[in-house]
């Protein structure tokens, strides 16, 4: 495996200002904030994305992540909301192959933008919905 910083975190190779550990996850503050607070809430086991990640090491990393959400209530950090997001894959602007949910507190004001595509709040066609779903819930097991 190539050099991972958060394995190297994990070690003790590299510094981290560390929110939270347990025996699964630990949760730190990202170098690259998008405001105060931003944090990352990474396995302990090196796991690429959601794809390899076993499903209840994700099930307790959401839940960490909803406990620092809640957290942020009860500190003088600026928060009106939280976006909770995980990058999977290049394609997806992940940038660090170990897995990691950013748990970022929002305010009002605070200028940060997701840059959506034109015609991305366009209802789409129910019809072309109801094809992909189809094809989703066959998958999944679903009834459609």
């Amino acid at each position: 495996m190539a050099s991972c910083i958060f394995c190297e975190i994990l070690s003790g190779w590299s510094a981290a200002s560390i929110i939270y550990r347990d025996d699964t996850c630990t949760a730190l503050l990202t170098i690259e904030p998008v405001n105060e607070g931003h944090a990352l809430v990474i396995p302990n086991a090196h796991h690429v994305n959601i794809f390899d990640l076993p499903p209840s090491t994700a099930g307790h990393m959401f839940k960490v992540a909803q406990q620092i959400a809640k957290s942020y209530g009860n500190t003088d950090i600026r928060c009106d909301g939280v976006n909770i997001v995980m990058c999977n894959g290049a394609a997806a602007s992940q940038t660090v192959f170990h897995a990691h949910i950013h748990v970022n507190p929002r305010h009002v004001g605070d200028g940060f933008s997701w840059n959506l595509p034109p015609g991305f709040d366009d209802p789409a066609n129910r019809d072309e919905l109801n094809r992909v779903a189809a094809k989703l819930a066959l998958v999944l097991g679903a009834a459609s």
